[in-house]
C-alpha cells in the first residue's frame, strides 16, 4: 500500500495567496501577536469569496475583461475579514483594541507585498480604507470603507486564456502606495482579484495613523 498522505481537501484547495508585509490581521495571528486567534497559515493564506468588492451580489461581469469570469458571491458585512470562511470566523471580531497596530503616518509611502501558495491568472488588486469617522467597535461592513479604492493595480490584457504569462502574478508581487489622510485606527483591505474564476482573496491589516 502507497504510503503517500493526501492533504484533506478542504485544506489544500484553500491555500493561494497572503499579503505578508505589512503583516496582516491573519498573519498577526499565526505569528502569535494577535492574541486568543489560533490560526495556521493556511487559514491566512485561504480568504477567498467572491470579487468586486463592495459590490454585495454575484453574476456580475468585468468591465474591463468582459470574457473574464463572473463573479461568486463577495462576502456578507460583518464577514469581510474572514471572507466568509468558517474556518477564520475570529478575524471578524472587530474593537477598537483587540487587533495589534502597525504605526504609519497619513501620506507615507508603504510596500504592500503577497506572496502566493497557488497563483492564480489575476486581473486586479485594490485597497480599500475605512471612512473617517468610521467605528472601530462596529463590525467591519461595506459602510464602513470607502467605496473606492485608493490604490488599484491592474493588468489589463484579455482574454485571460490568450495571456497567461501576462497575467501570472510575480512571486512576490509588491505595490508602493501612499497612504491616505488619516488620524488614528484605521483598517485597510486588500483584496486580490482573479480573472478565470469569480473568487478573490481577501486580506485585512490594522493601522494607526499618527
Amino acid at each position: 500500500m502507497s504510503q503517500t498522505k493526501v492533504e484533506p481537501q478542504s485544506n489544500a484547495q484553500l491555500r493561494h495567496g497572503q499579503v505578508f508585509e505589512p503583516a496582516s490581521r491573519g498573519q498577526l495571528c499565526v505569528d502569535g501577536v494577535n492574541a486568543q486567534c489560533p490560526l495556521q497559515s493556511w487559514n491566512v493564506n485561504g480568504l477567498e469569496a467572491g470579487k468586486f468588492f463592495p459590490a454585495p451580489t454575484a453574476n456580475l461581469h468585468d468591465p474591463l475583461a468582459p470574457t473574464d469570469a463572473p463573479n461568486a458571491a463577495p462576502p456578507a458585512d460583518g464577514k469581510i475579514a474572514s471572507a466568509g470562511q468558517a474556518h477564520s470566523a475570529v478575524l471578524d471580531e472587530q474593537s477598537a483594541d483587540r487587533w495589534h497596530k502597525h504605526p504609519v503616518k497619513s501620506g507615507q509611502m508603504l510596500e504592500f507585498k503577497w506572496s502566493y501558495h497557488a497563483s492564480h491568472l489575476t486581473r486586479r488588486w485594490n485597497y480599500f480604507i475605512t471612512r473617517e469617522g468610521w467605528d472601530p467597535n462596529r463590525p467591519l461592513s461595506r459602510a464602513q470603507f470607502e467605496s473606492e479604492p485608493f490604490y488599484k493595480a491592474e493588468l489589463t490584457a484579455q482574454p485571460f486564456w490568450e495571456h497567461q504569462a501576462e497575467l501570472t502574478p510575480p512571486q512576490p508581487t509588491i505595490h508602493e502606495l501612499r497612504l491616505p489622510q488619516r488620524q488614528g485606527y484605521h483598517v485597510v483591505l486588500a483584496v486580490w482579484e482573479v480573472a478565470d474564476t469569480g473568487n478573490a482573496f481577501y486580506q485585512v491589516v490594522d493601522f494607526d495613523f499618527s
